[in-house]
């Protein structure tokens, strides 16, 4: 049985979040888990998500999940605007909160940046970083 789809076209911060994962080479979009996902043969960030972090499931609907370095972790954990995602975190994964604060696109960017670095083959970097 499919996942429902658990977003809307409008969702705030759903378009930016799409303009920036989407800007990266060779990028695609699919529905993964009803959830927007973004995919360079791996998925490099997610929009929407949960989190069991109070001990029951809770959704964070406006939000942008990424993979995150190791070294980085526990640093972006001490913002209240990042949470441990559900299933996700495990795997080196954190979200960014949209609702908790207003949203800083460049730092958005950044986070993506990143993610897809981790993520991505030799070739999409060189093809990044324009080499």
């Amino acid at each position: 049985m499919p996942h429902p789809i658990m977003f809307h076209e409008g969702d705030p911060g759903l378009a930016e979040v799409r303009e920036i994962a989407l800007g990266y080479p060779e990028a695609y979009e699919k529905v993964s888990h009803g959830r927007p996902g973004f995919f360079v043969a791996k998925m490099f960030a997610m929009y929407g998500g949960s989190t069991k972090e109070s001990g029951s499931m809770e959704t964070v609907a406006h939000c942008v999940m990424v993979k995150v370095d190791e070294s980085d972790h526990e640093a972006l954990l001490q913002d209240d605007r990042f949470f441990f995602p559900a299933y996700m975190g495990p795997s080196g994964w954190l979200g960014l909160d949209f609702s908790r604060a207003d949203v800083d696109w460049n730092e958005v960017r950044e986070l993506v940046d990143a993610s897809y670095r981790l993520v991505a083959g030799r070739k999409q970097i060189k093809l990044l970083d324009g080499l």
